[in-house]
């Protein structure tokens, strides 16, 4: 055993404390939004609105989060049992056009007449504030405010300053709108409201505006969904009169307007909630604070979340333009200030669609302003549901990913009735979308939908959350969720045609072809390596909780025999169980690469001819794709080691994307939303994950300090990072070299730490050079089998920098400051 010094400081136990914020944390513009896309985005988890702007009218389009078309109730199909088992034939005979048509004549790619695919999200409706006379307005400025989540809006009419204030309430479960003036009696302007939906009636009754409605119908599905939003403007002088469904405020020194929307939803099974009763409670709460107490207490609130972790990249004069400029000119200029910003702004996006007691975040967050938004704006499984939540735990907003959890443990209820009637299986399942009534049925047909692999990749969010906090009460809530999915897979496995190998089957690599028109196979690379994943969770929780023993032995039992991963011809990493992968597929999913990134089965260190054959397989379908692909592909670099590349892709997504309504060019709207197109916020999240992954990684059984840092980003600071085992990260760098580092420990144990060779670290205390696997118990890493590898294959070698890895021992509480040379 080796032993070396290292120079730390032990300080006392660790306090939650507020970290300096980076210098600019605004988006900025100097006219009002023309459009959605350069609208910005407020939400509190339940109430969200698009801030328009506008001078002349102030628009916010709101949306509510169970305001969602149709009623209780699953689209699992009945007796399909004999015809999954005719597609697992044809599959075995290699008959594989014919088991394409199977499936999709037993799964229509538009719904029967007794089922559905899905329910969408919809749009409350709109709130306009009309302004006279101020057509000529000058000194024009919109701002949000992410270190605050604070919309604010000012402009000048006739020497007088007009000021705006909007933010969705953390505190509370209304939207405020606070105008002022810089002359007393001039807020002149009339409220009004509309709604797309059908059933709906406007109104106005003791000086509010009153919207009722109720949610639309699709499918076989009738809109139950009954929802009430109330608009109370609370003024200072002046006079509030009213017509039948419009508000007019005139001569006031200052507004405050209450907005709230509430629903009949409880669960997802239950819609006995009391819109009238709940929509006036929460403004009975809300008006019993002043406006300034308010909003204290929202902002207290978001920043307990937000200022836990603070970026700071630099900054130079690109960071003084407007935001819609700086993405215009990112690719042809230095701004580094532009990437925190966006980091940032993808956590503002988090916290804002997803708090505790909330619905996840959707395809959009909570923000859509149609009835039928693309993809329904639903729950999307097969990678941009799990997306959203990357940067919940590395990005320390833990929390954020409770809703998240509700969803699974509703789906591990609804999903053991498509187990049990289309696979005869125990245990739970779904496939690649869901919904509020969590669906858990096939959507879309089978050649996009039958993919019976949404509950694996789901869990490992839930596995994933352990290994950051170390929470056992949490893990026996969710154990019968990890069961269950083990339970399912531990049923439908199948003897692949040369009864080697256990396998999936009928499924796919998601969305994705081998032949023309032909997605069904068995046994594809992402399948092999999520149900690796999910026996090795069951198995890791049951140790954990010493529960099911026997069980625990049978799936290791099963685990042995799943098949290894592939590198095939083209030096690639195979998609499908053959070799069948094209070096000018460009296709935006890259499904196989799931074992890179976000699981943990691919590593340079571990296994360089894995991580080599990962990298061509990126390197073969190209960087510009979909916004959500290139999010992916920016963790997937930073995982290979390769910042520059990663910087690369962040470049491609910080350009402006196409005004197109759809498509698959990606790009950033001028509110920093990410484009598809059309707008989904995964493709946020995704970068924002990609950044913190290459600032630190703890995968791969230890902590590894800027392991991905790009050659743009060679000064800056990081403060509150999170990593597995509930260490806390805080570092500043200078010349691409580490130069301060401060670890706390929230959980003690291990601390396994891999960092440049570079660097010296001066010898106050003993540590130990690292030998074997790390003992501390949220960094074990799950052996994988040896890949086999295609005789044609050419490989040429993965090299990774020189790097030096220690152990030292911590004490939950407290905080090392290390001092590095």
């Amino acid at each position: 055993m080796v032993r070396s010094k290292i120079a730390f400081f032990i300080v006392g136990t660790v306090i939650s404390i507020s970290v300096q914020a980076q210098q600019n944390l605004k988006l900025n513009y100097n006219k009002p939004a023309e459009n959605w896309n350069e609208a910005l985005p407020i939400g509190n988890g339940k109430l969200g609105a698009m801030v328009f702007g506008g001078a002349i009218q102030e628009h916010l389009q709101l949306n509510e989060e169970t305001i969602w078309a149709g009623e209780p109730g699953n689209n699992v199909p009945k007796n399909t049992f004999d015809s999954i088992q005719k597609v697992r034939r044809l599959i075995n005979e290699g008959q594989f056009e014919k088991a394409q048509d199977l499936t999709n004549n037993t799964y229509p790619r538009t719904a029967p007449k007794d089922l559905n695919y899905g329910m969408p999200y919809q749009t409350m409706g709109d709130l306009f504030l009309d302004f006279k006379g101020h057509e000529n307005f000058k000194n024009y400025n919109r701002t949000l405010d992410i270190e605050k989540a604070i919309s604010t809006v000012s402009y000048e009419v006739n020497g007088v300053t007009f000021k705006r204030e909007i933010f969705s309430s953390f505190a509370d479960n209304v939207i405020m709108i606070k105008l002022t003036s810089s002359k007393k009696g001039s807020l002149n302007f009339n409220l009004n409201a509309s709604t797309p939906h059908l059933k709906k009636s406007i109104f106005t009754k003791k000086n509010q505006l009153v919207i009722n409605g109720t949610s639309g119908s699709a499918d076989n599905k009738t809109g139950k969904i009954n929802f009430k939003t109330i608009a109370l403007p609370i003024l200072k002088g002046g006079k509030l009169t009213s017509t039948d469904d419009q508000l007019n405020i005139s001569g006031a020194d200052e507004v405050v307007i209450y907005v709230s929307i509430a629903t009949n939803f409880k669960k997802y099974n239950d819609l006995s909630g009391n819109p009238d009763v709940r929509v006036s409670e929460y403004l009975k709460s809300a008006l019993n604070k002043k406006y300034d107490a308010e909003l204290k207490a929202h902002i207290d609130k978001y920043q307990k979340y937000f200022k836990r972790v603070s970026l700071d990249l630099g900054t130079n004069e690109q960071a003084k333009k407007t935001t819609d400029v700086r993405i215009k000119e990112f690719g042809n200029s230095s701004d580094p200030d532009l990437v925190a910003l966006y980091f940032q702004f993808g956590r503002y996006l988090l916290i804002s669609s997803s708090q505790q007691g909330t619905q996840p975040a959707n395809l959009q967050g909570i923000w859509n302003y149609q009835l039928n938004p693309a993809w329904d704006s639903k729950y999307t499984v097969n990678i941009n549901t799990e997306m959203n939540y990357w940067p919940a735990e590395n990005t320390n907003l833990s929390e954020m990913h409770e809703p998240l959890f509700d969803m699974i443990q509703d789906l591990s209820v609804t999903g053991q009735e498509s187990a049990k009637e289309m696979y005869h299986a125990r245990g739970w399942n779904m496939h690649h979308n869901t919904d509020l009534w969590r669906i858990t049925g096939i959507v879309d047909g089978g050649f996009y939908g039958m993919w019976p692999m949404g509950g694996a990749w789901l869990t490992q969010h839930v596995w994933n959350h352990y290994l950051y906090t170390g929470d056992k009460e949490f893990l026996k809530k969710n154990y019968e969720a990890l069961k269950g999915c083990a339970l399912f897979y531990l049923d439908v496995l199948q003897q692949d045609p040369s009864k080697k190998y256990l396998v999936v089957s009928p499924s796919m690599s998601p969305e994705n072809k081998y032949f023309k028109n032909v997605s069904i196979t068995a046994g594809t690379t992402m399948d092999n390596q999520l149900v690796f994943d999910v026996f090795n969770n069951f198995i890791n929780a049951s140790k954990a909780l010493n529960l099911d023993k026997s069980l625990s032995d049978e799936i290791k039992s099963t685990l042995s025999k799943l098949p290894p991963m592939q590198i095939g011809q083209h030096a690639q990493l195979q998609e499908w169980l053959t070799d069948m992968d094209r070096t000018d597929d460009k296709h935006r999913h890259i499904s196989h690469l799931y074992g890179l990134f976000p699981s943990g089965q691919i590593s340079p260190f571990r296994n360089a001819n894995l991580a080599e054959a990962a990298k061509n397989s990126m390197i073969y379908r190209g960087d510009k794709s979909t916004g959500w692909s290139m999010g992916w592909k920016v963790n997937w670099w930073a995982r290979l080691l390769d910042g520059n590349r990663a910087f690369k892709l962040i470049s491609d997504q910080l350009t402006p994307a196409p005004m197109e309504s759809k498509g698959q060019s990606g790009g950033t709207y001028p509110n920093l939303l990410d484009a598809h197109p059309p707008f989904q916020i995964d493709g946020n999240f995704g970068c924002t994950s990609g950044i913190a992954e290459m600032l630190l990684q703890s995968y791969d059984g230890y902590l590894y300090l800027l392991p991905a840092l790009p050659d743009a980003l060679p000064n800056g600071s990081v403060k509150g990072l999170k990593a597995r085992g509930g260490f806390e990260i805080d570092m500043d760098w200078k010349n691409s070299k580490l130069t301060k580092l401060t670890i706390k420990s929230t959980l003690g144990g291990n601390a396994r730490i891999r960092l440049a060779k570079n660097i010296q670290l001066k010898s106050k205390t003993t540590f130990i050079t690292a030998k074997g696997e790390n003992p501390n118990e949220y960094y074990q890493v799950n052996s994988i089998k040896t890949p086999l590898k295609s005789d044609q294959a050419e490989m040429k070698g993965f090299a990774v920098r020189e790097t030096q890895l220690f152990d030292f021992n911590t004490e939950k509480g407290k905080t090392y400051i290390f001092d590095v040379k």
